[in-house]
C-alpha cells in the first residue's frame, strides 16, 4: 500500500473514533421537567383524583412509567438514526395497525365513551401517543425523499396530507378531535419546512378549517366545550365547571404563589388535576413566577429543537433535522395547547402537558421522543466535530459551538436517487430556506472519501 493509502486509513480511523455529545440545553430542560413532573403530581394528585386507592397512588403510577420512559429514552439515544431511516417504511403501517386495533373487541377498550385504549392486561395503553412519534419519523423520511418534490409538484405535496386525513378519519371515529387537530398542525408546518411553497398549501387548510368546525358544530359534547370556554361562568356548575375551578385556582396564586403542596381546588374541586388541569395547580401554588418558568422551559425545548434541526439542514442531515423539527412542533403544540385550555384561551381538551401531567402513554412515548431528539443531536455533534478534525481545528467542540469555518457535509448520492425523485442534473432545493446547495470543501470530500 502507498504512503498515501496509509495516511489515508490512518485519518478515517482517527475521524471514526471521534464521538458526539448530547446537547446539554435539551438534556438539562428535559430532565428539569421531568422532576417538576414528579414533584406536581405527587401534590396535585394527593387528594386521590376521584380513586380510592390512597393519596401516593397516582404519584407511584406515574414514577413507574417515567422509569419506563427512561428505558425508552436511552434506547433511542443509543440507535443510529441511519437504522431507523432504512425501516421508516413500515412505520406508517405500524400508525395504522395501532389505530385499528383499537376497534377490535378484547383488545381495545372504552373509556369514558371514547375508544383510544389498548388493554394491555397490566395498563392500559393510548394508541395516539405512539402514532405521534411513529407518525413524525415517517414524514422525515418521506421529506428527505422528496424534498424537491414536494418544492415544486402538487402530488408530493398531498401525498402525506392524504396519510394524515386517513390517520384523521380513524381518530375521529374513536372519537379523538384534539389528537387529530395536533397531527394536522404538525403536518402542514413540517410540509412547510420542508419546502412546500405556503401559497399551496393555504389551499388545503382552507378546506380544512370549515371541516373542522361542521365538526364542532355537529357535535353537541364539543359545541357545549366551545360555549363554556368562550363564558364559564353563565354555568359554573355544569358545563363550565372545569373551567372556572381552573381560573379560581390560576387567581389564588397571584405573584408567588400559596406554597408547594398547599393548593385547595386540587381537594376534590379541580377535575383531572394531575393530568389535563396540572397548569392550574402549578399556578396555585407557585404563582406567576412558577407559571412563567414552566413556559420558558418549553419555549427552551422547542427552541433549541427547532436550532438544532435548522444546523442539521444545513450541515445536509435532513432526516435528522425534520426528525427535530417535528418533535419541537409536537411539543410546542401540545404545550401551547394544554396551557391555553388552563388559562381559558382554548375550548378543554384532553391533551396532556409533556413530561409534567401523569399518564403512562403520554409519559413513555414523551421521553422516547426526547430520547430520539438526543441522539439526533449526538449525531450532528459528532459530525461537526469530524469536520473540524479534518480541518484541523482543535478537537472538542461543543454542540452549540460548530466550527464556523467548515462547510457542511454532502452525503453521497443514492443509487436509486432517480427512482425517487431526485435528479444529478439538478440543483438540490433545500428546505423551507430558499437556497442552493453550496460547494463541496475539500476537507468534507476528504471526509466522505475516508469514511
Amino acid at each position: 500500500m502507498s504512503a498515501t493509502g496509509i495516511d489515508s486509513l490512518r485519518q478515517a480511523t482517527r475521524v471514526d473514533e471521534i464521538d458526539g455529545r448530547f446537547d446539554p440545553w435539551l438534556l438539562g430542560v428535559s430532565i428539569a421537567l421531568a422532576c417538576l413532573g414528579v414533584v406536581m403530581v405527587g401534590s396535585a394528585a394527593i387528594a386521590g383524583g376521584g380513586v380510592d386507592a390512597g393519596p401516593w397512588y397516582f404519584l407511584t403510577r406515574h414514577l413507574m412509567f417515567l422509569a419506563g420512559g427512561l428505558v425508552l429514552a436511552a434506547l433511542a439515544m443509543r440507535t443510529e438514526l441511519k437504522t431507523i431511516e432504512k425501516h421508516s417504511q413500515w412505520l406508517l403501517l405500524a400508525c395504522a395497525v395501532l389505530l385499528l386495533l383499537v376497534f377490535v373487541p378484547g383488545v381495545g377498550k372504552s373509556v369514558n365513551g371514547a375508544r383510544r385504549w389498548l388493554n394491555l392486561g397490566v395498563s392500559n395503553f393510548q394508541a395516539v401517543e405512539a402514532v405521534k412519534v411513529l407518525y413524525i419519523v415517517w414524514l422525515a423520511s418521506y421529506l428527505k425523499r422528496y424534498s424537491e418534490d414536494v418544492a415544486v409538484t402538487l402530488t408530493a405535496m398531498f401525498k402525506p396530507l392524504g396519510v394524515v386525513g386517513v390517520l384523521v378519519v380513524l381518530l375521529l371515529l374513536q372519537p379523538d378531535f384534539g389528537s387529530s387537530v395536533l397531527l394536522l398542525s404538525i403536518t402542514t408546518c413540517m410540509l412547510l419546512l420542508g419546502g412546500a411553497p405556503i401559497r399551496r398549501i393555504a389551499l388545503p387548510i382552507l378546506l380544512m378549517v370549515p371541516a373542522l368546525v361542521l365538526l364542532v358544530v355537529f357535535e353537541p359534547y364539543r359545541m357545549r366545550r366551545v360555549t363554556s370556554f368562550m363564558d364559564p361562568w353563565q354555568d359554573q356548575l355544569g358545563a363550565g365547571y372545569q373551567l372556572s375551578n381552573a381560573l379560581m385556582a390560576i387567581g389564588r396564586g397571584e405573584w408567588l404563589g400559596v406554597g408547594l403542596g398547599a393548593s385547595v381546588q386540587k381537594l376534590s374541586y379541580l377535575p383531572e388535576a394531575h393530568t389535563d388541569f396540572i397548569f392550574s395547580v402549578i399556578a396555585e401554588e407557585l404563582g406567576f413566577a412558577g407559571t412563567c418558568a414552566v413556559v420558558a422551559m418549553y419555549a427552551l425545548l422547542a427552541g433549541r429543537a427547532f436550532w438544532l434541526g435548522l444546523k442539521c439542514v444545513e450541515m445536509k442531515r435532513h432526516f435528522s433535522g425534520y426528525i427535530a423539527f417535528g418533535i419541537a412542533l409536537w411539543m410546542a403544540l401540545q404545550s401551547f395547547v394544554s396551557i391555553g385550555v388552563n388559562l381559558g384561551m382554548l375550548p378543554t381538551k384532553g391533551l396532556t402537558l409533556p413530561l409534567v401531567s401523569s399518564g403512562g402513554s403520554s409519559v413513555l412515548m414523551t421521553c422516547a421522543a426526547l430520547g430520539l431528539l438526543l441522539r439526533v443531536s449526538w449525531e450532528y455533534n459528532r459530525a461537526a466535530r469530524q469536520v473540524a478534525k479534518l480541518r484541523g481545528v482543535a478537537s472538542g467542540v461543543s454542540v452549540g459551538n460548530p466550527p464556523q469555518t467548515a462547510q457542511p457535509p454532502a452525503p453521497a448520492m443514492p443509487a436509486d436517487a432517480a427512482a425517487r425523485g431526485t435528479s444529478r442534473l439538478r440543483q438540490r432545493i433545500e428546505p423551507g430556506m430558499g437556497k442552493p446547495a453550496s460547494a463541496e470543501s475539500p476537507a468534507l470530500a476528504a471526509l466522505r472519501r475516508a469514511r
